[in-house]
């Protein structure tokens, strides 16, 4: 029988057999009983299509074909059925557009479960309209009605809606899915809403972000933390903003204070959550992003408490303060993170300056900010934080310029700035190893700020007559700061400005100073130049003493100097 004679045969058999026929007909040929045509070569097998697959289509197709158009078909449905549940369905009684929802959804639910096992994506596609379903469903029985069925602030209302977002929770949470738990939380923050009390919308939101924080201890869902964070803010500045979405007016709305304090609260709670990811000891992406959308809820909380609190200002971003540098303790203290401390660290600085701001004057204002720029440097240095310390210097400078900007009168102030600059160039030098710093950019930035700040303070404060004996006597300081720390930098420092008091009696003490004034000025600078070239011209010859060696080579030869 020939290969081709038999249609149950599959592709395979028919190679085989087609061989066994080319074989038999080589014998035969070599045995001289049939003369046999060359056959025909087998023809080639082709892979057959993967299970499910069509021919033809590619990864590409497939990924459109049946995830894109899922995704959004199912999509489409839930708007739908949010829009059905919108209408006003008039003659009929006011429950049964919920009824039809809630059998609707519960029809979703039975679909889905059983599509659990041949289309697992479809599934938790028709899970997702379920849950959503369940919730426009019951906020129908406090909107969209003609009248609603429900005051959305009673009792009832409240339970229901509150019912609907813990069912969802629970499903999310019993099929493993993060983007369920995601969607159930999404109505978490409608319900809150929907309602708009304070205590209402602050419970919800702190049982969400006690539920985020949950999910990512269990279950290692750091991203429904990240999700969970900006949602929350949102919804506080929705209800702040007197919950225009359900049709009030837009105003900032006063409330409980302690809305506000629970601000602090949940931004504590992310930052805390965020710490106990199981990859803490990695700051991927993840924990980044965490921080920077944690640290804006500080933004909102600054100006609710400026446009509304403002009796209470101080003490609230004192707080805030308290609160944020001490997540940058955690974050350091836990898993020695860079970003995240950096991030938490400058938000508290942040918080404490709008708390000076607030509380004191101008110039005294500046006293304050200079102190903390002391404070900043200080735990830079025990975080470890190159960039906190670049970051501060140039706050330091901004403050710097904002002083002369607006300060019109020297008062001593400017003394303060270069006592700073150079108390932080000291920190920063006994703590060099500590912080790793491989140049002295930052150290030689701080003393060029004081070898400017000194001299422009005490042109300004003291008589014309006398600024230059007070800059002698800075550059005598230096000297002394030289002798004491055997730094060569404020030997230099003493020298330039040792120059810059010669160029300043040439050009402004001569025409402007008095006969007895000029010569006194004269004489001292004059002696303190030739003291300080005495002093190292002794130095000088007591190192070429000193590097003389006290043995003759075993050759005979003279010492080489």
């Amino acid at each position: 029988m020939n290969a081709s004679q038999n249609p149950n045969l599959t592709g395979q058999d028919e190679a085989t057999l087609a061989r066994l026929e080319q074989r038999l007909a080589t014998v035969e040929k070599m045995l001289g009983l049939v003369p046999v045509p060359t056959p025909a070569p087998a023809p080639l097998e082709e892979a057959p299509p993967a299970t499910g697959a069509l021919p033809g289509v590619g990864e590409l197709e497939v990924a459109i074909g049946q995830n894109l158009f899922a995704n959004v078909g199912i999509g489409v449905l839930a708007i739908g059925g949010a829009l059905a549940m919108s209408l006003p369905w008039h003659g009929v009684p006011l429950i049964l557009p919920s009824l039809v929802g809630w059998f609707l959804a519960g029809g979703l639910f039975l679909l889905a479960r059983c599509l659990h096992q041949a289309l697992p994506l479809i599934g938790k596609q028709c899970r997702g309209v379920g849950m959503a379903l369940l919730f426009f469903a019951t906020l129908r029985l406090c909107y969209f009605g003609a009248p609603s069925l429900l005051d959305p602030t009673s009792v009832a209302a409240m339970t229901g809606l509150a019912l609907a977002v813990a069912i969802n929770l629970a499903i999310g949470w019993w099929r493993r899915s993060v983007v369920l738990t995601g969607v159930a939380m999404m109505t978490g923050y409608a319900a809150a809403l929907a309602v708009g009390t304070p205590w209402y919308v602050f419970g919800m939101v702190t049982v969400l972000t006690l539920v985020a924080g949950v999910a990512l201890r269990r279950r290692d869902w750091p991203w429904l933390v990240v999700f969970a964070t900006p949602c929350a803010w949102l919804t506080y500045l929705l209800w702040a903003l007197g919950n225009p979405v359900v049709g009030n007016r837009v105003e900032v709305v006063s409330g409980p204070f302690m809305g506000v304090c629970l601000l602090l609260v949940w931004l504590a709670m992310h930052g805390l959550a965020m710490t106990l990811r199981r990859e803490h000891m990695t700051e991927g992406p993840v924990a980044q992003a965490g921080s920077v959308l944690n640290c804006g809820g500080y933004l909102l909380f600054l100006l609710h408490t400026l446009i509304r609190y403002g009796e209470v200002f101080f003490a609230a971003n004192v707080a805030a303060s308290i609160v944020l540098l001490g997540m940058a303790v955690m974050f350091w203290g836990r898993e020695r993170s860079q970003f995240a401390t950096f991030i938490y660290a400058m938000t508290g600085y942040g918080a404490l300056s709008m708390a000076l701001i607030k509380a004191a004057e101008v110039p005294q204002l500046f006293v304050w900010l200079s102190a903390q720029s002391l404070l900043v440097v200080t735990t830079a240095i025990w975080f470890r934080s190159r960039f906190i310390i670049v970051a501060n210097f140039l706050i330091y400078l901004a403050v710097v310029a904002c002083y002369m900007v607006l300060v019109r009168q020297e008062n001593g102030i400017s003394l303060v700035f270069g006592l700073v600059a150079l108390t932080s160039s000291r920190n920063l030098k006994w703590q060099k190893d500590r912080l790793e710093l491989k140049t002295e950019l930052m150290r030689n930035a701080y003393l060029t700020c004081a070898f400017i700040v000194l001299p422009y303070a005490l042109y300004h404060m003291v008589p014309q007559a006398w600024v230059a004996l007070s800059w002698v006597g800075i550059a005598l300081f230096y000297y002394g700061m030289n002798l004491l720390t055997k730094a060569r930098k404020y030997r230099w420092m003493g020298h330039n400005t040792l120059l810059l008091t010669v160029v300043y009696i040439l050009i402004m003490g001569v025409g402007s100073l008095e006969g007895t004034q000029r010569i006194i000025s004269f004489l001292v600078l004059g002696t303190v130049l030739m003291v300080v070239s005495l002093v190292f011209t002794l130095i000088r010859s007591r190192q070429h003493r000193g590097a003389a060696p006290t043995t003759t080579p075993q050759n005979g030869e003279p010492p080489q100097q």
